[in-house]
């Protein structure tokens, strides 16, 4: 019964001016994720060997998501429903990944925290966790987890990606914000953005820029004062660019 789910022909659906996988039904990377998972067990299992278990943290997580997408008819090795398209793009399914954090005599084993962190959080949280003083200048962009880990509500906080490049997935430039439950996508090779309440939608297919205009703009300010901050290189035209070609 099972293995009549991956019957009949991969099904897709369009993705901007790509196409993305719809159902993970790849026998070669399910093969590469079953290695991972052995080699996770291999290593957690020689740390108990050695007695460093007890005192060792481990962090288990992904860079971004599967790359699902793909450009001319193609579609990528990967899929990551119910969040929508993968790597190289700003929506959920690119930017959402699992994250396990081990850390003897802080987390609760089994314990879950639904608030977001970032790649960025790790540098000052590990710093933390080890008894040291943290350097705000070599971690701007992060924030130590120590709290977090320890069950304690840390509150909401904003997230910002920008990414003004065109990428082999079909994502052109563009930039992101998440605030709370709201996410707002700024498309600048379409020239439009789209907005999400990921709490009720984190497929992202319901895009209510047109229904809640005021959040947008919202987000639209904060996303524009961020860029602004880090002083973030725009996009710029290309005077040789020849859409015919």
């Amino acid at each position: 019964k099972a293995a009549k789910a991956f019957d009949g022909k991969t099904p897709t659906e369009p993705e901007h001016e790509g196409t993305n996988r719809l159902r993970q039904d790849n026998p070669a990377l399910a093969s590469m994720v079953a290695a991972v998972d052995d080699s996770v067990g291999t290593l957690l299992g020689k740390l108990a060997e050695l007695q460093l278990d007890k005192n060792t943290v481990v962090i288990f997580f992904s860079d971004n998501g599967g790359l699902s997408t793909l450009q001319r008819g193609r579609f990528g090795p990967g899929c990551n429903l119910p969040l929508r398209a993968g790597k190289g793009w700003l929506y959920e399914g690119g930017v959402r990944e699992p994250t396990i954090i081990r850390a003897p005599g802080v987390t609760q084993p089994g314990s879950v925290s639904h608030k977001p962190l970032i790649s960025m959080d790790f540098f000052p949280t590990m710093l933390d966790l080890a008894g040291l003083p943290l350097k705000p200048k070599l971690h701007v962009d992060g924030r130590s987890l120590l709290s977090q880990l320890k069950g304690n509500d840390t509150g909401n906080r904003t997230l910002h990606w920008h990414y003004p490049h065109y990428h082999g997935s079909s994502w052109k430039p563009g930039a992101s914000i998440r605030d709370g439950d709201w996410k707002l996508i700024e498309f600048y090779h379409y020239n439009n953005f789209e907005l999400y309440n990921l709490a009720k939608d984190p497929g992202e297919r319901t895009n209510l820029a047109k229904r809640n205009p005021r959040k947008a703009a919202e987000l639209r300010a904060k996303l524009s004062a961020w860029q602004k901050q880090i002083k973030a290189k725009m996009p710029a035209p290309n005077p040789d660019y020849k859409p015919t070609r």
